[in-house]
């Protein structure tokens, strides 16, 4: 069965508030969800794996020429509207499941238990190593086809 990565953007939805400014029960309500999805996904053989990631103002970005050394920056950032908040990685029959799955990540409640719309980016992940350069022409055909 194929296998998609639900990737899931925190920032984004219809209400703007943080986090951090909400009731602790919003807060409560929002965890019970992805206990409850992530225990049936999990019952039902679907979930492979997930985990929550720390903020981007937290983050590292690490370049290197791979010779004469590396450069890391720090946050925070001067801007991010959007971050990536965690992910899921699902195994599923077929690209309409990891759909559904998605949609239920979307609805997760936020303040006054409303969904949080959160877009969900669902991207099937690669089969098998990308060990040659045909493997990577067809792989950057995929990329490119959207």
């Amino acid at each position: 069965m194929p296998r998609y990565l639900l990737i899931v953007d925190f920032r984004s939805g219809p209400d703007p508030t943080p986090m951090e400014e909400w009731d602790d029960a919003d807060v409560q309500a929002h965890l019970d969800h992805y206990d409850r999805l992530n225990d049936e996904l999990r019952a039902s053989g679907e979930l492979v794996g997930g985990i929550a990631l720390e903020g981007p103002d937290v983050a590292r970005v690490v370049r290197s020429d791979g010779r004469s050394g590396t450069t890391v920056t720090e946050g925070p950032f001067t801007e991010f509207s959007e971050w990536l908040a965690g992910f899921q990685v699902v195994d599923v029959v077929d690209e309409a499941r990891a759909v559904e799955i998605a949609a239920r990540v979307s609805a997760v409640p936020g303040r006054g238990g409303l969904p949080c719309e959160q877009p969900v980016q669902v991207r099937r992940v690669v089969d098998g190593a990308i060990a040659d350069a045909a493997t990577m022409r067809d792989w950057l055909g995929t990329a490119d086809a959207r």
